[in-house]
């Protein structure tokens, strides 16, 4: 299951989810600043979700390069990609992202049901 970097669950309209796996040593340097920006900006979700950990519900993703980020508004994918391991990366990323130069982002066949399953997770946690 996905692991919540957030504080507790408020209503958000954001999420972010990074998609790593815990034997990937530049993923576990990138969590805990990951955690930190979650407290930094309340107003975003965070989620940390091991690919390995949650394979089954995953089904065929597949993830190249990692960390790899899913941004979220209300659900929607607006970012699906790797991204630098840099937390002013993210933040940059985020403000294009709010500033409503985004729209939604077409999503490969094979990483439907994923982005699908992570969408109904954050909505969840949120």
């Amino acid at each position: 299951m996905p692991i919540l970097l957030s504080a507790a669950p408020a209503p958000r309209d954001w999420a972010v989810v990074a998609l790593c796996a815990e034997w990937c040593s530049t993923c576990r340097d990138y969590r805990p600043l990951l955690a930190a920006r979650a407290a930094a900006v309340p107003d975003e979700l965070h989620l940390w979700v091991d690919i390995e950990d949650d394979a089954d519900p995953l089904g065929d993703l597949d993830i190249e390069t990692f960390p790899t980020l899913l941004v979220l508004h209300r659900g929607r994918p607006l970012f699906f990609g790797p991204v630098l391991p840099q937390i002013d990366v993210v933040d940059r990323l985020l403000q294009t992202l709010r500033s409503g130069a985004a729209a939604d982002i077409p999503i490969a066949p094979d990483n439907e049901v994923a982005v699908r399953w992570l969408a109904q997770q954050a909505l969840a946690a949120r």
